[in-house]
């Protein structure tokens, strides 16, 4: 099991507790569609990162998982990341900063467009990939990012790691933000994840990704499991009985 580093204070306005919500990101394949891994891991989580069509997916799937998500009342998050299909927006981008504005700013505006016709809402905004990572220490980025944040009409929380620029940012222009944790991913020892193509960076067993989830309880108000991992519904399964056993009362960050 690895040692998790202590995750800072909280930055925003959602504080840590015994709330706590569980998220997994979808929309992002119709095969993971069509096979109803996606569907089951709406049966289980309280809030779907849905993938905004740059990295990944469609609009057809975005509004195929919006209307899933508002049959189940599951949270809708925007996923934005770079334009970057081939590489599924895992390779860093080094984009001038108002096209990556722009280009985040256009994500969250066309989910948005798809929830509210089948009756949902975008509540908070994840970034995907090498995005995620990035504005954790990439100020310039950071900013960007904050900055569309900033420009929509409806205010809307941004999510990510404890201690990112980004958070510091957006909560001094007076976004909400949200921390998160994730259970099937190894830590560094000062609280960044371990690189995917890093031996080890994915937890795939069962009862080490449940205990990690319990272990992040009290210090982030989501926690994450990917729906790409290996064995994902189960997974997902797993984190949420573990939670609920340690006497966490498992919701959304808006319920």
């Amino acid at each position: 099991m690895p040692h998790l580093p202590l995750l800072g204070e909280r930055v925003g306005r959602y504080a840590p507790s015994m709330r706590i919500d569980l998220n997994a990101d979808l929309g992002e394949s119709w095969p993971r569609w069509t096979s109803g891994e996606d569907l089951a891991l709406l049966d289980v989580v309280t809030s779907a990162n849905i993938c905004c069509g740059a990295y990944a997916g469609d609009e057809d799937l975005m509004r195929a998982t919006c209307e899933a998500a508002v049959a189940r009342g599951v949270a809708i998050g925007a996923q934005v990341g770079y334009p970057d299909r081939d590489n599924f927006g895992r390779l860093f981008l080094d984009m001038p900063s108002a096209d990556l504005t722009a280009e985040i700013m256009s994500q969250i505006s066309l989910l948005d467009d798809v929830a509210g016709s089948v009756g949902g809402t975008v509540t908070y905004v994840k970034p995907h990939g090498a995005l995620y990572n990035a504005i954790v220490d990439h100020d310039r980025q950071a900013h960007a990012v904050v900055e569309a944040l900033h420009g929509l009409a409806v205010t809307r929380s941004l999510l990510g790691l404890p201690g990112s620029v980004s958070l510091g940012i957006a909560d001094a222009r007076g976004i909400p933000t949200a921390l998160e944790g994730f259970a099937d991913r190894a830590y560094t020892p000062d609280g960044r994840l371990v690189p995917r193509r890093e031996p080890g960076a994915l937890l795939t067993d069962v009862d080490s990704v449940a205990t990690q989830a319990v272990q992040l309880l009290g210090n982030v108000a989501s926690v994450c499991v990917h729906s790409d991992s290996p064995g994902a519904v189960g997974l997902a399964r797993a984190v949420r009985a573990a939670l609920l056993a340690a006497g966490a009362d498992v919701r959304s960050m808006d319920a």
